[in-house]
């Protein structure tokens, strides 16, 4: 029976992943009636995950969450390194053998692709990368979208979509006051696009925009959406679905897209247009993307459980730029199981299943352990009960052989890994609001690792 969890043997528990989920499980592992060390890494410099490179930078009360976790990192039990690579640097063959348990929060990297022909033209691209880049998302900093046609096709209804859509749409005085990224602002401003087109295959009551986010739509400078009426008329098993007491949210929706059906595009500098019950079909064009084909759809099945079935009508889009967000999926790491078909770690309810089987002293938690699915708050209660599962099995524990974290990184120094401490984080985060202060803005992000690895200086700290 592993005495894990003393005062004499304290849970060692390795937080793959610095976002939402990885902060929640720390949080989780401290108010625990254990004894533990959580050291919590990611593959980037700076913490937060998407809270940093996935809020819209008009949402800075979004990011107020950092707070939350500021006070997390603090604690004495808890220690971040980032600029540290899962699977290369850092394999799971060493994290077993400094961690008694793995918990992998590292969320989901990748769009979903459309599967349609004319996919991968020039100007087709997709949503997180398009999200990235205008937050100063290291991998992205160099990325480039051509923003020179008039129209640009969105597809996809959940929230991400409607902040892309809202992005495009602002002014660039709108924009000047938020975090974006002073490069995204510059090729904003020179952007193009006079109409925006936001494209989902089901229809409004089958949405997953969030109340808060379809409403401020409504309040941009430059625009309003439209809807075309005849849009919002529903089926009978539409109807059953909103009139559902438990669906709460979507009468306070359909008011609000309701109120979107009388706009008047004539007023507007950029047309921004809502289209229900359509599906991509073929992106066309020669060089570039010159139009999307889109099929008509009518709903089929039960109440919740409606899908989108082609009527055999089609509608085509003449546009520059498509954005599709249409869904994440995450990327396997070396050593940990992987289900390819769901995109995500192989788990039951938080273990990491090894076949059959539970693998021992592996977990995961947000949405590489279920899916891309809810808000922010939503991986407080997913990290809580991944970490039961582990306090349930903590007593079978077998106990790791090296229980030196300082060893750990002396590894890795080795390996001429430049890790980054809170301690480091602090000060560029300091840096960047300084930057930002003094042109008006929350920060100015170092939006490349070496330009952060430049103001720290090249030596990791002596641990």
């Amino acid at each position: 029976m592993s005495k894990l969890g003393t005062p004499e043997l304290p849970l060692r528990a390795a937080v793959i992943g610095s976002g939402p989920s990885g902060f929640y499980a720390a949080k989780a592992l401290v108010n625990s009636d254990l004894t533990v060390v959580v050291d919590m890494f990611d593959r980037l410099p700076t913490p937060y995950g998407l809270v940093r490179h996935g809020v819209a930078p008009d949402h800075q009360k979004v990011k107020n969450v950092i707070k939350i976790f500021e006070r997390i990192a603090a604690k004495p039990e808890v220690s971040f390194y980032g600029n540290i690579e899962i699977g290369n640097e850092l394999t799971i063959e060493m994290l077993r053998e400094f961690y008694d348990t793995v918990i992998f929060c590292n969320g989901m990297a990748t769009d979903k692709h459309l599967g349609i022909p004319g996919e991968n033209l020039h100007g087709s691209y997709a949503a997180s990368e398009f999200v990235a880049w205008y937050n100063g998302h290291p991998d992205f900093k160099d990325r480039e979208f051509d923003l020179s046609s008039d129209t640009a096709v969105v597809i996809g209804q959940g929230n991400v979509a409607v902040d892309i859509c809202r992005i495009l749409a602002k002014t660039p005085e709108e924009l000047e006051a938020t975090d974006i990224t002073d490069y995204a602002l510059d090729a904003l401003k020179k952007s193009n696009i006079k109409k925006i087109y936001m494209v989902g295959r089901r229809g409004p009551v089958q949405a997953k925009f969030t109340e808060v986010e379809i409403r401020e739509l409504g309040t941009l400078d430059s625009s309003r959406p439209k809807i075309d009426p005849e849009q919002m008329k529903l089926d009978p098993l539409s109807e059953e679905e909103l009139n559902d007491p438990e669906n709460k949210h979507a009468p306070h929706i359909m008011a609000i897209l309701k109120e979107y059906t009388g706009a008047d595009e004539a007023f507007d500098s950029k047309g921004l247009h809502i289209l229900f019950f359509r599906s991509p079909k073929a992106i066309s064009g020669n060089d570039k993307v010159e139009s999307i084909e889109l099929d008509k759809n009518e709903l089929e099945g039960e109440p919740f459980k409606l899908r989108a079935s082609k009527t055999g009508d089609t509608e085509c889009i003449p546009c520059g730029v498509v954005f599709r967000s249409v869904g994440y999926r995450g990327s396997p790491i070396p050593g940990v199981p992987y289900n390819e078909e769901l995109g995500r770690i192989e788990n039951e309810d938080g273990r990491v299943m090894n076949g059959e089987r539970p693998d021992p002293g592996i977990y995961t938690a947000g949405w590489i352990k279920r899916g891309p699915s809810g808000i922010i708050g939503t991986n407080r209660p997913d990290s809580n009960a991944t970490i039961l599962k582990l306090l349930e099995d903590v007593s079978h524990l077998e106990p790791c052989r090296e229980r030196d974290t300082g060893q750990l990184l002396r590894q890795l120094t080795e390996k001429e890994v430049r890790y980054v401490t809170y301690e480091d984080w602090e000060k560029v985060d300091q840096e960047e609001v300084r930057l930002g202060q003094a042109v008006g803005k929350p920060r100015e992000k170092f939006s490349s690792v070496e330009s952060i690895l430049d103001f720290l200086g090249k030596k990791p700290p002596i641990i």
